[in-house]
């Protein structure tokens, strides 16, 4: 257990960061799986709505990607290679 006050303040912080952390790489996560869902949907139906469901998710990851590569969360190799991952999966389907 911390025995100085400075080292106290650091627990808290780091929670605190951590918590912060977590809720990014996790939402990047769960947007994923549903835009992995969404394109296998547009697979097999072709339609424009559909089309514009995986746009629309594809845009909200990139945001988060961009948002947690500005406050470090995520390294900026990590986050290129994450959002060029999400384009190679659109682009096999399109082509």
């Amino acid at each position: 257990m911390a025995n100085t006050k400075s080292a106290k303040k650091r627990i808290l912080i780091n929670e605190r960061n951590r918590l912060k952390n977590r809720l990014y790489k996790s939402s990047v996560r769960t947007l994923t799986k549903s835009f992995l869902k969404y394109l296998e949907v547009y697979k097999s139906s072709k339609s424009l709505e559909d089309k514009e469901k995986v746009k629309k998710t594809l845009n909200s990851i990139y945001s988060l990607i961009d948002k947690g590569t500005k406050r470090n969360i995520f390294h900026k190799n990590t986050a290129a290679r994450k959002k060029a991952q999400l384009v190679s999966y659109l682009k096999v389907i399109e082509i």
